[in-house]
């Protein structure tokens, strides 16, 4: 991993790559805040860390900050430490806000705090760094010690102590709300509150009056002022669930209120300020929305500042055995009860697939531990918890009509198109997810979609406000 230098002081940023090779790392040099947007957009993958200048020459059309600002939106788990030769609280803070992980004064710079620096951005974590960041995650209901779990967690704390907007993806059932909560609890908006919109359960007619509120006599039935559920959140952080989900129509309706930080009522002409921190959440692919044209671009990049994906369960297997382990002691103290796995229905628990992810794997851990009659589970307990309640694709397909007339050709093909339309309407439309659970590339999927003449669109539209 390389270091990059941005300083349009010669004579510093030489120096400051002395300090680096010496510690063995290697750099790039780059004296324009210009070319280095530039060199990132290539290069960002071989990139550790960015020691960044604040202030740059009055020939330049940009400052630091406005550098530190183009890398969160385009690198967000990019380290980035700020360096100033005179620098203040303002500036400090401002940097802080836009996620800069360090600030630093050129005066105070030494061997020593490069070193201090290089360390912690570039993997080489203190001792105690991860079990902090584990405890945290704990405390905020999300149970994991695998590697992506943890960086998961790393970034949540990054982001959260800044005040961009975070989007939160990943497949139904991985822990997008609890991980939104834990941006919120990560923040200096914490002691303030955190407010959910359930986007796919607000009727459209209401939509505008949920979210903004409205004044007596607006429209009919509005008999008395009401408060919006931004006047909820107002200092605090508002959650979009499942944004993706939300009509095309509504969605030009967060356009200024997430870039101006203004509501106003229905009903009303009088506007009003609102300190308000976003975070959304899908399960869906918004690029794909975008290019079919279901989701608003302008939406997309003012909700996504930063993004946090969520593994699949799949991708962290070894997590189930400490998700495991808290429900046990959870369910143990709950019931003042003595259940205890037996091995062989631990090596069970992780051969299966979990598609519902963490969700369906709670739900069969709370069933089994509060019906098993004996105080050890076996995996005839959990099959039959797992048979009865998991639905998977392979029992939801219909077989399509076989006809004597049909070549083996064309029956084959009627059972592949349906495949693919349940797992489809299982998806909710998402080309993606779906290609991944029937194990192919998205390209072979939209083949196929193509040759069988299969309307994507018309399983995208069964849940929107």
């Amino acid at each position: 991993m390389k270091v990059l230098i941005v300083d349009d002081n010669v004579e510093f940023g030489s120096t400051i790559a002395d300090i680096v090779s010496d510690f063995g790392y290697k750099y790039e040099n780059i004296y324009k805040p210009t070319l280095a947007i530039e060199y990132l957009s290539k290069h960002h993958s071989s990139i550790g860390i960015v020691l960044l200048d604040i202030e740059f020459g009055p020939e330049e059309q940009l400052s630091g900050l406005d550098v530190l600002e183009a890398i969160r939106k385009s690198h967000p788990s990019l380290p980035v430490v700020m360096v100033s030769g005179k620098g203040t609280i303002e500036t400090a803070v401002r940097a802080t806000k836009l996620g800069a992980m360090n600030f630093i004064e050129k005066s105070i710079i030494s061997k020593e705090k490069i070193k201090e620096v290089l360390n912690s951005a570039l993997g080489k974590k203190q001792q105690g760094e991860e079990e902090e960041i584990r405890k945290f995650l704990e405390a905020n209901g999300i149970i994991a010690r695998s590697k992506a779990m943890l960086d998961v967690g790393d970034r949540i704390i990054r982001f959260g102590r800044t005040d961009l907007n975070v989007l939160i993806t990943g497949e139904t059932g991985t822990g997008k709300k609890l991980v939104a909560k834990a941006i919120h609890a990560a923040s200096r908006r914490n002691k303030y509150p955190f407010v959910t919109v359930d986007i796919p359960n607000i009727p459209k007619e209401l939509f505008q009056s949920e979210l903004f509120g409205h004044i007596k006599g607006a429209f009919s039935g509005a008999s008395e002022n009401k408060k919006g559920l931004f006047h909820q959140a107002n200092k605090g952080t508002l959650f979009l669930d499942e944004i993706g989900d939300m009509s095309l129509s509504l969605q030009s309706n967060l356009f200024i209120p997430i870039e101006e930080k203004v509501v106003r009522k229905v009903g009303s002409v009088q506007s009003e300020e609102m300190d308000i921190r976003f975070v959304s959440a899908t399960d869906k692919d918004l690029l794909e929305g975008i290019k079919d044209g279901n989701f608003r671009e302008q939406l997309y990049h003012r909700l996504r500042e930063c993004e946090i994906h969520l593994p699949s369960l799949q991708e962290r297997q070894e997590d189930i055995p400490e998700i495991i382990k808290y429900f046990l002691q959870k369910h143990n103290a709950d019931f003042n009860d003595e259940k205890f796995f037996a091995p062989s229905a631990l090596d069970y628990m992780q051969e299966q697939t979990w598609r519902g992810n963490v969700r369906e794997l709670s739900s069969v851990l709370r069933v089994t531990l509060q019906t098993a009659t004996t105080k050890q589970i076996e995996v005839s307990d959990l099959h039959r918890i797992i048979s009865n309640s998991s639905q998977t694709i392979e029992t939801q397909v219909v077989a399509p009509a076989i006809s004597l007339g049909n070549t083996l050709k064309e029956d084959l093909a009627l059972v592949d198109k349906r495949k693919i339309e349940t797992t489809l309407e299982q998806c909710r439309g998402n080309v993606s997810k779906s290609a991944a659970l029937l194990g192919v590339s998205r390209e072979t999927l939209h083949n196929k979609i193509r040759k069988y003449d299969i309307n994507v669109q018309s399983y995208r539209q069964k849940k929107t406000v």
